[in-house]
């Protein structure tokens, strides 16, 4: 009883794997934004493709292993058959077509969802700066004056242009809902380009470990009209809370699960000091202060070689 009790119990593993997948998140393929739904096609019309592999594959496999099984002498004993050009055509042809039309599909949406190239709209973009840091997000609005930790807010049907940097390790900026993600680097600048098509409240995250509190590493990302959106700014100038040196000096400080902060203002040019602080980790790209230390170098080596020559 026991014997045969083991198989039954391991044909329920695949309804109770179902199970366990009726709880993930599928904002990947029901997103909001225009580049989410470009992405997501490419990644059904893929799956597809790939599937007139994978399906008659799978098929085969059942039909000739239940054709030439060990009880059916009826099947055709064929020992020494090794080739067949009709065969070789089919296995052969059908890839290679699968992969041409890959690689066009690919390569087109390469080039139209780069997250650099700059979204066509006839309605003017609004730029957010993201910071990424320890275990938090920050976000600034020079346009609006405004800084927010773990939330933004932006109008729908409104090109969106991400500005991406990291004052901490290497991270990943992640909206599911609107599109791909993009690192971010310290002393560097990416940028990613988004668009929601309607009203909707989305999680961003982290989509790249960075420590041990990488997984409260989430924001608030709201999508809604114009007018709700201009309200929202006037709330957040309202806020008693200013981001100064002091501030964001505090704020830098590694923590988890931090709830969201509006800062009415920010300090100048906050975001490219940042992206400077790291200015001497580029490789071949010294700072302003090591250009000088070079050059002073420079001059005290041709010095002392100058007076090495005259002694001889």
């Amino acid at each position: 009883m026991t014997k045969k009790r083991y198989p039954r119990l391991l044909g329920l593993l695949p309804l109770f794997g179902t199970l366990l997948l009726g709880g993930c998140n599928m904002t990947l393929l029901d997103p909001v934004g225009q580049v989410g739904i470009e992405e997501r096609n490419l990644i059904i019309t893929a799956t597809l493709l790939m599937l007139l592999v994978v399906v008659p594959v799978i098929i085969m496999t059942l039909v000739f292993a239940w054709k030439y099984r060990a009880s059916n002498t009826s099947a055709t004993y064929t020992p020494k058959w090794s080739h067949s050009t009709k065969i070789e055509v089919v296995i052969w042809t059908v890839p290679i077509l699968i992969i041409i039309a890959l690689g066009v599909i690919t390569y087109k949406s390469t080039h139209a969802l780069d997250p650099y190239r700059p979204l066509e709209s006839d309605v003017k973009p609004i730029t957010i700066e993201v910071v990424a840091m320890d275990w938090k997000w920050m976000f600034i609005y020079p346009e609006q004056g405004i800084a927010t930790v773990n939330k933004i807010v932006f109008p729908a049907n409104t090109p969106v242009n991400f500005r991406i940097t990291s004052d901490t390790v290497m991270n990943s900026f992640f909206i599911p809902g609107l599109g791909g993600q993009i690192y971010a680097m310290a002393g560097m600048t990416t940028k990613l380009h988004l668009i929601a098509n309607r009203n909707a409240e989305m999680e961003g995250i982290s989509a790249n470990y960075s420590g041990a509190g990488f997984t409260g590493m989430k924001f608030k990302a709201i999508a809604t009209s114009q007018a709700d959106f201009d309200a929202w700014v006037s709330e957040v100038k309202a806020s008693p809370k200013q981001l100064d040196e002091a501030a964001y000096a505090a704020l830098s400080v590694s923590s988890q699960n931090n709830p969201v902060e509006l800062f009415s203002s920010y300090t100048p040019n906050l975001f490219q000091k940042i992206v400077d602080k790291y200015e001497g980790m580029t490789p071949g790209k010294p700072v302003k202060h090591e250009k000088k230390e070079v050059a002073g170098n420079d001059v005290a080596d041709t010095s002392e070689h100058s007076a090495a020559g005259a002694e001889e």
